[in-house]
């Protein structure tokens, strides 16, 4: 009896606990909480330098879909997290072939990160790595608050489209927990939207911070560039890496130590 409860035992295949992502601000999150054996793919988006979330070389040791449903159903996983965004006949077509689906909205608030994140980490069995995760995050929000009360104003411009981010967006709480004001309400912009560069020169805020790279060879870039020569002669510009703009997660450990150290160099 021993002998065969034991072939049994033997013959029974292990559990499929390989996952495939998505999106790219669900990469960067898995890629915190699980081994790399256990990551069967994730995005395209994560290995662009233009929209990754996560260093490139990085995101590059993984294989990688574009979510259509072909491709993710070829790599056979046990669970596929998704965005909510996700067409819905993807989303049918994943379960259909009897792939078990996660999705997952964006969280716009810190709250809201850490309450996504142990979301996750329960989904994919890996509560304790969730739970340091979010203890990373708290850790780098206490340590990028403000040693003083002054609170210079601030404007998060993407020069290439005129985009601003104002408050009720992550960001935005990220740069008032940082000591800065944001400056998007002076010019009566809310949440992500365009102001052109003459209302930011003709009232500019102590820095404008830019995901922008002006190092570019192409014609777009060179636009760039003077805008940005333009917005020196009026106002502090202050890098802040493309790669800490698009999402929450991990990320926002480097995004609040850019932030405090932008403010450190007001002083």
């Amino acid at each position: 009896m021993l002998l065969l409860a034991g072939c049994s035992a033997a013959s029974s295949p292990p559990p499929n606990n390989r996952i495939v992502s998505t999106n790219p601000c669900l990469d960067a999150i898995l890629v915190e909480l699980v081994p790399p054996a256990r990551i069967a793919a994730i995005s395209h988006y994560s290995q662009d330098p233009r929209s990754s979330s996560m260093p490139v070389a990085r995101a590059r040791r993984f294989r990688a879909t574009s979510g259509t449903a072909d491709e993710v159903i070829a790599r056979k996983p046990g669970l596929v997290l998704a965005s909510s965004f996700t067409p819905a006949a993807t989303l049918s077509a994943y379960r259909r072939l009897g792939l078990k689906v996660a999705t997952y909205g964006t969280a716009a608030t810190i709250a809201d990160n850490r309450a996504q994140i142990r979301e996750i980490a329960k989904e994919i069995g890996a509560e304790e790595q969730g739970e340091a995760l979010v203890a990373r995050i708290d850790r780098a929000v206490v340590e990028a608050a403000p040693p003083d009360a002054r609170r210079p104003s601030a404007l998060l411009w993407l020069g290439g489209s005129n985009l601003v981010n104002g408050q009720g967006t992550l960001i935005g709480e990220m740069t008032e927990r940082a000591g800065f004001r944001n400056a998007s309400a002076d010019y009566g912009v809310r949440f992500t939207g365009t102001l052109p560069l003459e209302f930011v020169v003709a009232r500019p805020p102590d820095v404008v911070m830019t995901p922008e790279r002006a190092d570019r060879a192409n014609e777009e870039a060179r636009r760039i560039s003077l805008r940005l020569r333009a917005l020196r002669a009026s106002t502090r510009i202050a890098s802040f890496p493309p790669e800490l703009f698009y999402c929450g997660g991990p990320t926002i450990v480097p995004a609040m130590q850019r932030l405090a150290a932008i403010r450190r160099g007001l002083s």
